[in-house]
């Protein structure tokens, strides 16, 4: 149930963090990647203070309409990153889809 889900569980791990945080630098340096929810996802996740449960679930439906951003051009190219990738880093990367996905398992 969500509802069982504690405060600590819900706190992004650091690797989620460090991923949004760099979607963050990476997105000011190329002026491209994400939306401003994205831009706001990446700044809670940096934070590390627990998530709301809606925010888990809107994670975990991001990613699974996002996956096929994966096969764009300049995916995870460090000078040159597309779009997609930058704003895949906002919502904590690879970190935060694993994160997000065994969140929304455990509420199911």
């Amino acid at each position: 149930m969500a509802d069982d889900l504690t405060e600590s569980q819900r706190t992004p791990p650091a690797a989620v963090a460090d991923q949004a945080e760099r979607g963050l630098k990476l997105r000011e340096e190329h002026g491209r990647g994400g939306t401003q929810v994205g831009v706001g996802r990446a700044r809670q996740l940096k934070a590390r203070k627990p998530v709301p449960v809606k925010d888990i679930k809107a994670m975990h439906a991001y990613f699974a309409r996002h996956k096929i951003d994966k096969r764009g051009k300049n995916w995870g190219d460090a000078k040159k990153p597309s779009a997609g990738y930058i704003a895949w880093l906002l919502w904590g990367g690879e970190p935060g889809k694993t994160w997000a996905d065994g969140l929304r398992d455990k509420m199911d």
